[in-house]
């Protein structure tokens, strides 16, 4: 069996690809498998750290605001389209795939667009709760439309087919608890976990309010345990923190949180952005949460998202315009203190969670190939 997974621009769209891709391999040992991505993307790193080989094609962003300059981007980002559209044809001849699979990105469109015009199987999965552009373009091309959250089905109105799946978490999610993974992180006492991240390209404003956050955390005596991932502000912020005499261990605020897994599922609640794999990785360890979606993401997707999950009950929602530093920390301190109402929150959440989401997929996948 020989599969084209296509995919990138943030690991929410390639890591669903990743997980997908184990499947075929566990089920089909010796299967080829091919992953098609953008020249400049994050998915040429981590695909090749996963161990898969990528080829790239020529794409380009499409903006939505209105300025010559934007203008001009998106001319150029139309004038790729057949270059990225050759490119896709001429590694879909060479490597033949039986099933072609787009997991959203722009990356993704040549490829798909390429294996429905020649009648290669080929699907895509969405996992935001509105789907993005490329995802809607090619709905009504592919065999299958595949969709983590129910409530993103009904965009989907001209697809031939949509099946609901949920989004592929890694397993490490599933398999940790609370009590193992304060131990691996050497907390031995009682006092609960706070846990912030915006993502490894930092986030602005965000990273300033942190900043407020920190030292309101520091002044009010440490009241709880706490790590933050700052990303490309590390530097900046840790710099601030230090012009306000305000002293962190390396281990409170760094830039990467290396082993996600275990920090999440030791936590006790997690400040962060609204991404679909994030999400999913919320929903799998059941961690409360206060969400803060990023407003400058396309269709204003992360807030959506985000709505999904305040509508169940498992998160409080603060829109990045109306946060402040002061109102994270003061809405941090009301949930610690309030067991029964976490419990809650991380009950709603666990009842969205997809452990069999990959295998899902792929049951869903060879049903295509075997037609």
């Amino acid at each position: 069996m020989r599969v084209i997974f296509t995919c990138g621009g943030s690991a929410g769209h390639v890591n669903p690809a990743l997980a997908v891709a184990q499947q075929f391999e566990a089920h089909h040992p010796g299967c080829k498998i091919l992953f098609i991505g953008a020249e400049r993307g994050m998915e040429q790193r981590l695909v090749s750290q996963a161990g898969y080989p990528i080829r790239t094609v020529k794409v380009s962003t499409f903006e939505r605001s209105w300025s010559l300059k934007v203008l001009r981007h998106n001319v150029g980002s139309v004038l790729k389209l057949p270059v990225g559209q050759h490119e896709a044809a001429a590694i879909l001849k060479e490597f033949m795939p039986d099933l072609v699979v787009g997991t959203g990105g722009y990356a993704s469109y040549p490829a798909v667009h390429e294996a429905a015009r020649r009648r290669v199987p080929c699907a895509i999965h969405e996992s935001n709760a509105y789907p993005g552009l490329t995802t809607r373009t090619l709905a009504g091309k592919v065999d299958l439309v595949m969709v983590g959250f129910p409530e993103a089905a009904e965009y989907y109105k001209d697809a031939k087919a949509v099946a609901v799946t949920g989004t592929p978490v890694r397993g490490e999610f599933f398999s940790l608890d609370r009590e193992r993974a304060r131990l691996e992180l050497g907390l031995t006492d009682s006092q609960p976990l706070v846990i912030s991240f915006w993502g490894s390209q930092g986030a602005g404003h965000m990273s300033e309010r942190t900043v407020d956050f920190v030292e309101r955390w520091a002044a009010e005596g440490r009241r709880f345990h706490y790590i933050h991932a700052a990303g490309r502000d590390y530097e900046d912020m840790t710099a601030e923190l230090a012009k306000r005499g305000v002293a962190v261990t390396d281990s409170e605020v760094r830039p990467y949180i290396d082993n996600m897994p275990v920090v999440m599922a030791a936590a006790d609640l997690v400040i962060c952005r609204a991404g679909a794999s994030t999400i999913g990785e919320l929903t799998a360890l059941g961690k409360p949460a206060i969400l803060v979606p990023s407003p400058f993401v396309a269709a204003n997707h992360q807030y959506k998202n985000a709505k999904v999950l305040l509508d169940r009950g498992g998160v409080e929602l603060m829109e990045e315009k109306d946060c402040t530093g002061e109102g994270l920390y003061r809405t941090a301190l009301e949930l610690l203190a309030d067991g029964a109402r976490r419990a809650s929150m991380g009950r709603a959440l666990k009842g969205l969670a997809a452990p069999d989401a990959a295998q899902d997929i792929y049951k869903n996948l060879m049903k295509l190939v075997k037609k």
